[in-house]
């Protein structure tokens, strides 16, 4: 009789075993190994939905036609078009700035291109791709102020004269002209409330230079040629894409086509984007080593 019983619960053992195997799939995290995660979800659903803003141009904006744009736009079409050959087979998801990790969390995009900035403290909520762009501040002129070159600017700085800096309305101003003016410590700040008054107070002679997002310092740079982005920076930070926790299938997938829009064989689809949005034409990836490796 024990004998029988031990049989049956041995046998009743095995079956739980198998149904568990096959639910959760031979890498035991809920998807099967035949891609059953967001990578086949969104396969099967024929398109991409991300989460993205709309009102901060160069990275996500609509355009006189009406049209959603934007650097973050194009890094999302580059997905979508390794996923189906189509750069449009994706639905935009606007949102704040505040709403970018709990849509993530709670499943209601793929992914978020959204000039998110890596961090830690954000890392334990959400998974990040690979940087896609190194954000920092840059110093920015106008052809009609006292200084037409960063080299003129700091030679007056480092000769005694003091400028005048405008710097948008922040908690860290100080800091973050002082990291980009670094070893240069002639001037005084105006903080500004909002992006185009801080073009207008350059434009207008009302600051020496002013100070913004590299990627802001491009773009106007690109749209006006009166503005001059110096090359001076400071203050580097990483942009990545943020996906769901828990699927390390689909953020492989993201990695894999971001590193090889930067540095591989589609490379071609990220410089017509970093040029569009930020009036720069980058050169193509090196052979031999690896470019993210140099």
């Amino acid at each position: 009789m024990k004998r029988k019983l031990r049989s049956i619960l041995a046998l009743l053992m095995a079956v739980v075993m198998i149904a568990a195997f096959t639910a959760c799939g031979s890498n035991g995290n809920g998807s099967s190994a035949s891609g059953g995660g967001k990578l086949q979800e969104v396969l099967d659903r024929g398109y991409l939905i991300v989460g993205t803003g709309s009102t901060n141009a160069p990275w996500h904006f609509y355009d006189d036609d009406g049209n959603l744009c934007g650097f973050d736009v194009s890094m999302a079409k580059i997905v979508a078009n390794s996923l189906f050959g189509d750069p449009e087979a994706v639905k935009f998801v606007e949102q704040s700035s505040d709403e970018r990790v709990p849509n993530l969390v709670n499943g209601n995009v793929d992914i978020c291109f959204q000039f998110m900035t890596i961090s830690a403290e954000r890392a334990q909520q959400i998974e990040f791709t690979i940087p896609y762009y190194t954000e920092g501040c840059e110093a920015l002129l106008h052809i009609s102020g006292k200084y037409q070159t960063g080299d003129q600017l700091l030679a007056a700085m480092d000769s005694g004269t003091k400028v005048t800096v405008a710097v948008l309305q922040n908690s860290f101003a100080e800091d973050i002209v002082a990291d980009v003016f670094a070893g240069h410590d002639n001037y005084t700040v105006d903080q500004y409330e909002d992006q185009a008054l801080l073009y207008q107070a350059l434009a207008s002679g009302r600051c020496d230079v002013a100070v913004c997002d590299m990627s802001n310092a491009k773009y106007q740079a690109s749209l006006d040629s009166s503005f001059v982005a110096t090359g001076i920076s400071g203050r580097p930070q990483n942009y990545g894409a943020g996906v769901q926790k828990g699927d390390q299938e689909w953020l492989n997938y993201v990695n894999t086509v971001l590193q090889d829009a930067m540095c591989g064989a589609t490379y071609q689809s990220y410089i017509d984007a970093y040029e569009q949005w930020f009036g720069v034409k980058l050169n193509p990836p090196q052979t031999g080593k690896p470019g993210m490796y140099r």
